[in-house]
């Protein structure tokens, strides 16, 4: 049921965005000269996939966890749609492909070997990864991966249709902050 509400949803979402997409790849295009950002991260199952989101730091910054990146790579553009969480519109897409879901652990890079671990021991990977959570709700980030992988343990235990259409609600009305770009 959950996966017929994600493409739902999904299929909504991107039509609806469709003017705000148009708008941020050409705000995209001005700021970095690529708007759109592509990562393989690690899906259901351990299974690599390809992730889509606007970008929001240069082209040429290093393919780390955002907690570990360099705060000066976010451009002002980037520091826009971090904040109002629009650099995640195109994961929409991943969604409609079932890489993603709406709800579920965000999805890690392959080499966050010690978050790996932790999800591998307590199930995580069981699950589609999803664009917000009970650990974005909550502002658990990937920089404490044990705390992070037992939050995912905990939601992926109780999720009911009730709590995925609450983390939606909540992550739309600016709840939790996600993941942050640690100021150094």
């Amino acid at each position: 049921m959950i996966r017929a509400f994600d493409v739902i949803l999904a299929a909504c979402g991107l039509v609806v965005a469709v003017p705000v997409i148009l708008f941020l790849l050409l705000a995209g295009l001005v700021d970095t000269g690529s708007p759109l950002f592509f990562q393989v991260r690690v899906g259901q199952n351990r299974q690599p996939f390809r992730l889509v989101k606007f970008r929001t730091m240069r082209p040429d910054t290093a393919s780390v966890a955002t907690h570990l990146a360099d705060p000066s790579a976010v451009t002002s553009l980037g520091r826009f749609l971090r904040r109002t969480k629009l650099d995640e519109l195109p994961q929409l897409w991943n969604v409609l492909k079932g890489d993603m879901s709406l709800v579920g652990p965000r999805p890690c890079l392959s080499n966050q070997a010690e978050l790996i671990e932790a999800r591998e021991r307590l199930g995580v990977f069981g699950v589609r990864p999803g664009i917000t959570g009970l650990a974005q709700i909550q502002g658990v980030d990937m920089s404490t991966p044990s705390r992070l992988a037992e939050t995912d343990a905990r939601m992926i235990a109780s999720l009911g249709v009730m709590d995925y259409f609450r983390y939606i609600a909540l992550t739309l009305l600016g709840r939790g902050a996600g993941d942050r770009v640690q100021k150094r």
